[in-house]
């Protein structure tokens, strides 16, 4: 949902757990950039080989991972996630990977599980991003 909401500007409210890539041209500070985005529904990731995730952590640039602040497990998995990433991306260079956690679904406050103190906690002690949106 945020990588459509990213690209188009608008918002649909269902989406099935397939993997898309997309490309897009942004100005960004007066430069043209253009993103491929490897969008992976989570229920993908954790069904498929290491093989497969791998790949993708080798093909990236930096990482958007997203959680649902109404879901208490999309959370947990990430400490394990920017685990892999980190081995996987700094394990060849000295280069710091560009991570940033993001917690989705802020509008639905009343059913929060997951605190913004504990995603900005979770992303100060693995040094990464963090924002909370809807």
């Amino acid at each position: 949902a945020l990588t459509v909401r990213f690209l188009t500007r608008r918002f649909i409210g269902e989406y099935g757990d397939m993997e898309f890539i997309y490309s897009h041209t942004l100005t960004v500070d007066g430069r043209e950039i253009l993103f491929h985005i490897w969008d992976v529904p989570s229920s993908q990731e954790q069904a498929e080989e290491g093989s497969s995730e791998e790949k993708r952590i080798q093909w990236a640039d930096s990482f958007v991972l997203v959680y649902s602040i109404c879901d208490r497990a999309s959370f947990n998995i990430l400490p394990l996630k920017i685990q892999v990433i980190k081995a996987t991306k700094e394990g060849q260079s000295q280069e710091k990977v560009p991570i940033v956690i993001v917690g989705n679904k802020r509008d639905l406050h009343h059913q929060r599980v997951v605190s913004s103190e504990e995603g900005r906690l979770l992303a100060l002690s693995l040094d990464c991003g963090f924002y909370e949106v809807s």
